[in-house]
């Protein structure tokens, strides 16, 4: 891995930098210079880049795929299935094998599209279940490993198919934590379990005996849904799991009335919960400006791209922020850059790093935009021209001057 200088990039907008990065790490950023020395000195097989004044950004954290479930670079496969939540469950189980999902080809295929749209870092959920056992895990993590890039990964467990409902599964998922899951997921555990103090509880188990975290898929709405929540946030305190625990959806806390609302905040704060969401146009809409002047760190995820949940989807997190954005109602410039902010450098928690931004230190992921600034960024969603995940170049436009896609 030699060192690279990426010169004359504009980190975040600003004045045109310098950068500098060898063993997957940012080593020094200053400002851009070519009578400063230190613009083309280096060993010899230092690699200079001319980044010709374009907007640098971290890398994209997807902190919400299933990388396990995607057909995209197969046939087209027609929707299908009863559009419910047991509906779907059902359909991708009668279906899957059939697409041969999981597997590392799909996997690959989806990952080296979302990296070439300046993806470097996901947490990933992977289904576990008496059918497929531990394979999807291992497919994800064996695409990831081949891609040549030390891309992040975080891997959650997913029982998509209950767990109590379903014995065999909590063995499932301990075993997944025993082999290196970093997460053990759970899924709607009133109306899927029927029993979520019992779900929970397990669920709790396991990640309090492995020394995993818990993140949750929370569909259901109103105080059902604010149950839950307090189900969640009375085991995160008892466990002392703060910064371990995450809700996945969690659509309840923007379907309760005002006050309840204010009350489950301030309590997923306390209990040092976070939330994800993938900005679903259809489901009651996050209260994302309350969430973050409040404190909660939210994360954005594509979920499911192209899969037997729905036919939608092209892996880019920059048109994921767009659309939270739009969502969240938001206009101001200081709004749509805390869009983007929400999809790189403050996801760096959810997957495993204590730092993710263009600064010494940091891990070497950096995307190139061809944007004036971070607002055109966002409302846009340009060309990426160079995407360097880990101090490795894995997409390359700026040298042939090609556009992705093109």
């Amino acid at each position: 891995m030699p060192e690279i200088v990426l010169r004359n990039v504009r980190p975040w907008g600003g004045p045109a930098v310098d950068l500098r990065m060898y063993g997957g790490r940012i080593t020094s950023l200053f400002p851009h210079d070519d009578g400063d020395p230190r613009s083309l000195t280096g060993a010899p097989d230092t690699e200079f880049i001319d980044g010709r004044g374009l907007l640098a950004l971290p890398g994209f954290v997807n902190a919400h795929a299933h990388l396990d479930k995607s057909w995209l670079g197969l046939l087209w496969v027609s929707y299908g299935g009863e559009a419910t939540t047991e509906g779907r469950i059902r359909h991708e189980r009668e279906h899957r094998d059939g697409l041969g999902i999981p597997s590392v080809a799909t996997t690959t295929t989806l990952l080296t599209k979302m990296i070439a749209h300046g993806t470097t870092a996901f947490r990933s959920h992977v289904d576990v279940d008496l059918g497929v056992g531990l394979d999807g895990i291992r497919s994800v993590r064996e695409a990831v490993a081949g891609i040549g890039a030390p891309v992040g990964l975080e891997i959650v467990a997913f029982p998509q198919d209950g767990v109590l409902r379903r014995p065999g599964v909590l063995d499932l998922l301990d075993r997944a934590a025993a082999e290196g899951a970093d997460h053990i997921g759970g899924l709607d555990p009133a109306s899927i379990d029927r029993d979520p103090v019992g779900q929970l509880d397990a669920l709790f188990g396991i990640a309090d005996r492995r020394r995993v975290g818990v993140d949750i898929h929370l569909h259901d709405g109103g105080e059902l849904g604010a149950f839950q929540y307090e189900l969640i946030i009375e085991r995160t305190r008892a466990l002392g799991m703060a910064g371990r625990v995450n809700v996945a959806h969690g659509f309840a806390i923007g379907d309760v009335a005002p006050a309840r609302q204010r009350a489950l905040i301030e309590a997923v704060v306390d209990a040092g919960i976070t939330i994800t969401t993938v900005a679903p146009v259809n489901a009651p809409r996050l209260l994302l400006t309350e969430l973050r002047s409040a404190g909660v760190v939210v994360g954005l995820g594509t979920d499911g791209v192209r899969d037997l949940w729905g036919p939608y989807g092209d892996g880019d997190m920059l048109r994921m922020a767009t659309r939270m954005a739009q969502l969240a109602g938001w206009r101001s410039d200081a709004d749509l850059e805390a869009a983007v902010r929400i999809a790189t450098s403050e996801a760096a928690g959810f997957v495993g790093r204590s730092e993710h931004d263009l600064a010494v230190g940091a891990a070497a992921d950096v995307v190139l935009v061809d944007a004036g600034n971070v607002q055109e960024a966002l409302v846009e969603a340009p060309a990426r021209r160079l995407v360097i995940a880990g101090g490795v170049i894995v997409a390359d436009c700026l040298s042939s001057g090609a556009v992705p896609g093109e």
